[in-house]
């Protein structure tokens, strides 16, 4: 049988940390889909098709990985693909509390659905969505130099595609 899972998130946008998760997670996998959730009630800065762009940009390389998107729960999708499995990674405590609560609910509404939490890797703790919102909000990425400082943040294939699309 398959081991089959998902790393679901809104990745608006997709970073470094999650491209290393979704690395870490396609080795202990036989696949991993990376599903871009959608919250009809959430304001997003990049728009779902520059999100998947992104995201299918970033894992080319990844055989054993498919990109998705699904307006619903993401144990409703998990059910659809046959995935046993839920990974999430972890930056901090905060990251913890709040996806024990998470998994425990996904369990409750799929008891079939194991979380797996990856840590992140130590270069990463820092690394959110947020952060690279931020950066190219205030412009930072304008220069040579600007745009080395954003690639430490998303995979330095996809720079192009953020200064387009802000």
């Amino acid at each position: 049988m398959k081991k089959i899972a998902v790393f679901a998130g809104s990745f608006d946008p997709f970073t470094v940390g999650h491209l290393d998760v979704v690395k870490r997670a396609a080795a202990l996998f036989d696949e991993l889909y990376v599903l871009l959730a959608v919250n009809t009630s959430k304001k997003y800065v990049f728009s779902e098709m520059t999100r998947l762009e992104i995201i299918r940009k970033a894992v080319a390389g990844i055989s054993n990985v498919k990109v998705e998107t699904f307006d619903g729960l993401t144990v409703d999708f998990m059910k659809r693909v046959g995935a046993k499995f839920l990974v999430r990674g972890i930056r901090g405590a905060a990251d913890v509390e709040y996806e024990q609560t998470v998994a425990w609910n996904n369990q409750v509404l799929y008891p079939e659905c194991e979380t797996v939490f990856l840590s992140s890797a130590p270069e990463h703790l820092m690394v959110s969505s947020t952060v690279v919102r931020e950066i190219l909000k205030v412009g930072v990425a304008k220069d040579d130099a600007g745009m080395a400082k954003l690639a430490k943040y998303v995979p330095a294939d996809v720079v192009p595609i953020l200064l387009k699309r802000e």
